[in-house]
């Protein structure tokens, strides 16, 4: 069934390029807010000051991301070899996207390790604080990609079985 899904993926067609165009600039608007909050409010997390560079950080290498699919390269013919350069692209591609992971991972270290920050700035207590609207961005964006994983793992489990129950994996693709 896996070897099956892998084939029809690649056969999936492409999308018309308005809507190319369209999803790029609504990947790219993420990664900016990502960077704005994360500069705007730099000095503004003493309870826990990695939060506002993992949002530049990962706001910087989501969008390096999203321009290294842009590229001409990135959209050769299927039964052509792949160049040089478009293998080079995705060799970047895959180590930026381990490195986003990770950084990823480090993120939710560092935002839920402080969970329910102290917001309040002017407080004397032993508490640091911790700027509201640096940390719930940061907080709600990672739990919103948790959110369409689960979606995602969801949807992806139940079209599995429908293909399956329908018959689309077809016995002969079966390894």
């Amino acid at each position: 069934m896996s070897v099956w899904l892998l084939r029809h993926a690649r056969k999936l067609p492409q999308p018309p390029t308005p809507i190319l165009v369209i999803s790029k600039v609504v990947l790219c608007a993420m990664p900016v807010a990502e960077i704005a909050i994360g500069a705007t409010y730099l000095h503004d997390c003493p309870r826990q000051r990695h939060i506002p560079i993992y949002l530049i950080v990962l706001g910087v290498f989501s969008l390096v991301l999203v321009m290294l699919s842009c590229l001409p390269c990135t959209h050769e013919p299927e039964d052509a070899p792949p160049s040089r350069l478009s293998r080079s692209i995705m060799g970047w591609n895959s180590l930026i996207s381990v490195f986003l992971f990770c950084w990823f991972i480090a993120g939710n270290v560092w935002t839920y390790s402080i969970y329910q920050p102290n917001y309040d700035k002017n407080t004397t207590n032993v508490n640091p604080y911790c700027n509201r609207t640096l940390y719930l961005f940061s907080f709600w964006t990672m739990t919103v990609v948790y959110i369409l994983m689960g979606i995602s793992l969801v949807v992806g489990c139940i079209y599995l079985v429908f293909a399956h129950v329908t018959g689309r994996t077809g016995s002969s693709d079966n390894v």
